[in-house]
């Protein structure tokens, strides 16, 4: 909760500096975004046959600070769901939660159209792993997430008018999911997000 209670006051910081910043212009400012997920685990001796995407969402703020007229800083700060399922027996899953709190560079290639990328780090509220058993789901947590997860956002988007905004993104895991194991195991998938910056 110290946490996330930190991230959202810096998120307020932020908005503050942009709407200070970027209100004569009437593109930035303090945003609502939210969307699907798409993520599973990726790692160089991970067999992706085995695993499907785990279907979620994020949500959560963000802020737009135009630095020119083509070039912007956007921190944010998202609940976002992360995971993965495996095609065995079991059907098993693996259900991680986090904050994530990207801080994204934006490049206006047109008015509308800009394509971002930017580090994001993440940090664990809920980790519990599912599975099927006869005819029964059977669920237990566990303490051998990381509580921290970092890696990259790529992305393309799209303003809209009234304040409206379409992306689309890609997060790269780069801090293994487990503490002890013999698999490396990453957090990586796509986001579909729509947003309103106010």
């Amino acid at each position: 909760m110290k946490k996330l209670t930190m991230i959202f006051a810096v998120m307020a910081l932020f908005a503050v500096n942009a709407n200070s910043q970027s209100s004569n212009e009437g593109r930035g400012g303090l945003g609502v975004r939210g969307g699907g997920n798409f993520f599973t685990f990726g790692g160089g001796d991970i067999s992706e046959d085995n695993y499907t995407n785990r279907t979620g969402f994020h949500l959560g703020l963000y802020s737009t600070i135009f630095l020119g007229q083509s070039f912007a800083i956007e921190p944010g700060a998202y609940y976002s769901m992360k995971g993965t399922r495996n095609d065995d027996f079991l059907n098993s899953r693996a259900n991680l939660n986090y904050i994530d709190v990207p801080i994204l560079a934006r490049a206006y290639l047109t008015e509308g159209l800009n394509i971002f990328a930017g580090p994001q780090i993440s940090f664990l509220t809920s980790s519990t792993f599912e599975g099927d058993l006869f005819g029964s789901t059977v669920s237990f947590d566990s303490d051998n997430v990381r509580e921290t997860d970092y890696g990259v956002v790529v992305g393309l988007g799209y303003n809209l008018p009234k304040g409206l905004n379409v992306q689309g993104s890609y997060n790269y895991g780069m801090a293994p999911v487990f503490k002890n194991s013999n698999s490396n195991a990453y957090n990586r998938g796509f986001q579909l997000s729509v947003g309103l910056t106010f």
